[in-house]
């Protein structure tokens, strides 16, 4: 069995790890697979680019202009949705050709266009759709909120302009029911949260919709030293660390507001052991919010070596994750299996990996002093056993071999 999985980058996003790290546990288990890319980072000999740099950057602008003259001009949500009208036809291309099976992930920002996996499904070869967002199976956006219309149709998205250039989420919405139609794809979501939402859609109705989660490689993300991960790093020994991670800091759904809300309720309620905690800050502008976190700050700003971020996770206590809407989160995995507690909100597929006071605590959905406590909670009752069974959740849930045979059986099913 030959599987291409298609995603839009080998290495940048969430979606771009998970796809790498299943195509690594496929070959693991004796599965041929390779993997296409818009967006090609490293010299791996089984990630193959589609090619003409130039073209696909002007593919991607075109896309965005588009969504930038639909909103009249506002830069708003120019990245909470995607329209899917230009991409590349990758049928004609060896490596599909050669593949039994076409593994989608995440395929936006002007990689492929509707039109272009209509062609995919018209092939007739079996198609597997990872849905890493709700982008599959809404109109136009990566997630809904706490809209619903997907369950009947998409219309009058209040992320675009519905007056200027036409209601733009209904015609997705319909030229998807179009692609999907007469087919019969497989709908794999990364967390039983985003399964449900998907089974609930008009767009995957007749379809199998499935729930299997990201993996991990544990060998990598394992347990190390605490006192000499901070000593190489340089970071405190004797203070209380709780990391944050973004790409954009800036982005409101992963609710860095509540986090710096919470953070306060601790200083204020518990002066004395707030003097023993520090925020560490991964991510992409972290010195602009030095001033608004009432802790002291560690701001080590963007970290793409997977090896560096091992360190930083068993240098940390906790690993803080106040999302106000997010499918499996990468990073919430990778501490878990360095043996780090995490607190988060009650949310999308959160609570799936965080068992409530068992590996970590999950909090009341934005509810910031609820979220305080479980730090205050995580960091006081036995911690040795929180690390404990945060490792072990991942070795059984997430690991290689299970994730890998699941998808086989989708595979061959």
């Amino acid at each position: 069995m030959r599987v291409l999985i298609i995603n839009t980058s080998e290495r940048i996003g969430g979606a771009a790890i998970a796809a790498n790290r299943l195509m690594e546990a496929l070959k693991k288990n004796g599965v041929k697979v390779k993997m296409l890319v818009r967006d090609k980072q490293t010299d791996h000999l089984t990630v193959f680019p589609i090619g003409h740099d130039y073209l696909q950057t002007i593919k991607f602008v075109w896309e965005r202009l588009c969504i930038f003259m639909a909103n009249k001009f506002s830069r708003r949500n120019l990245f909470q949705v995607d329209l899917a009208n230009t991409g590349t036809d990758v049928t004609c291309l060896s490596e599909f050709q050669h593949a039994d099976v076409i593994h989608l992930h995440w395929v936006n920002q002007g990689f492929l266009s509707l039109n272009n996996i209509r062609k995919i499904i018209q092939s007739g070869k079996k198609v597997v759709i990872t849905m890493h967002d709700q982008w599959y199976f809404t109109g136009v956006c990566h997630y809904s909120g706490n809209c619903k219309k997907y369950e009947r149709m998409c219309d009058h998205c209040e992320l675009m302009n519905s007056t200027w250039m036409g209601d733009q989420a209904k015609k997705v919405f319909l030229k998807k029911k179009s692609v999907y139609a007469n087919a019969r794809l497989t709908f794999v979501g990364c967390s039983e949260w985003i399964t449900q939402l998907a089974s609930t859609s008009m767009l995957t109705q007749g379809h199998r919709v499935v729930s299997i989660p990201n993996t991990i490689n544990t060998a990598l993300f394992q347990p190390t030293n605490k006192k000499e991960a901070r000593q190489t790093l340089g970071l405190h020994e004797d203070k209380y660390l709780l990391l944050f991670s973004c790409q954009r800091i800036t982005d409101e759904r992963k609710g860095f507001s509540l986090l710096v809300e919470a953070l306060q309720f601790i200083k204020e309620q518990y002066e004395d052991f707030a003097k023993g905690i520090e925020l560490v800050i991964v991510g992409g502008a972290a010195e602009s919010i030095r001033n608004k976190v009432p802790f002291d700050l560690i701001a080590l700003n963007y970290v793409s070596d997977p090896k560096e971020m091992v360190q930083i996770y068993n240098a940390v206590d906790i690993y803080v994750t106040p999302s106000l809407q997010d499918n499996l989160p990468n990073t919430v995995m990778e501490t878990l299996a360095c043996g780090t507690p995490c607190v988060g909100f009650n949310v999308g597929g959160i609570p799936e990996m965080i068992d409530h006071q068992k590996n970590g605590f999950v909090a009341r959905y934005k509810d910031a002093q609820d979220f305080a406590k479980g730090i205050l909670w995580t960091l006081t009752t036995n911690y040795d056993q929180l690390c404990h069974h945060a490792r072990e959740k991942v070795l059984s849930t997430y690991g290689e071999n299970v994730v890998a045979r699941k998808y086989i059986e989708v595979y061959e099913g």
